[in-house]
């Protein structure tokens, strides 16, 4: 059996919304993207290898509808997951080896900053002139949120909810624009789940007490107020 054979089925429509059928492929990712949120928000070590999944079927998904963009950022998901995946279960350090939520510092703020405007400035330019995405800034700038929020989630930023909320916030019309109505349903969930991840993580980080290094550095954590999702 080729790899088409295989994947020729997850293409075939399952259901209509809206007057759109919608495959098995938004089903699986509509189900493995929510389930991956959720284990975020618990702190649960199950979300990389379900992100994997879900990162596997919007390849598919994205792919289909023209948000390359979208389609390229899951690759670059699965290779955070595998970071995120040993950061969470090594990143504590001698005697601690379970990551602890933290807040962002003003160096990681400005990186992170900087990182996301560049970054959507130059996938904004590649996607207008070398691919026939109608929507190039949006799809860019949402691939730069979701890179940036993935990134402080692995390093278990608090405030890496808050960049994906703001990403959530603009990929609900952007699918719905491209007729993905059970994708943009989800990132409806994903939007809610986002708020109780943050909401969760600034218990954790609340009832933790400071380490150290986090009393003896001035200003540790000021930056500016930033947003979740997610990845996701």
């Amino acid at each position: 059996m080729s790899l088409a054979d295989f994947l020729d089925p997850l293409q075939q429509p399952l259901v209509t919304v809206l007057g759109t059928p919608v495959s098995w492929t938004e089903v699986l990712g509509f189900g493995s993207g929510a389930l991956c949120v959720w284990l975020v928000a618990r702190q649960h070590l199950a979300n990389w290898p379900i992100g994997i999944a879900n990162n596997l079927f919007f390849i598919l998904l994205f792919t289909q509808s023209g948000l390359y963009a979208d389609a390229g950022l899951q690759i670059v998901f699965i290779a955070l997951a595998a970071y995120g995946w040993w950061t969470w279960t090594h990143g504590g350090g001698p005697g601690s080896p379970d990551l602890p939520v933290r807040r962002t510092t003003r160096t990681e703020w400005a990186c992170l900053l900087a990182a996301g405007a560049m970054g959507t400035f130059a996938l904004t330019v590649l996607l207008d002139r070398a691919t026939d995405s109608t929507v190039p800034f949006w799809d860019a700038l949402t691939t730069a949120l979701s890179l940036t929020a993935t990134y402080g989630q692995c390093r278990k930023l608090v405030e890496s909810w808050w960049l994906w909320i703001a990403a959530d916030v603009v990929y609900i019309p952007l699918y719905a624009y491209k007729e993905l109505y059970l994708t943009s349903l989800l990132y409806v969930g994903f939007l809610t789940l986002c708020l109780i991840g943050l909401r969760n993580w600034k218990r954790d980080l609340d009832a933790r007490p400071l380490r150290p290094v986090e009393v003896a550095a001035p200003g540790y954590g000021a930056g500016v107020g930033r947003g979740r999702g997610g990845s996701l």
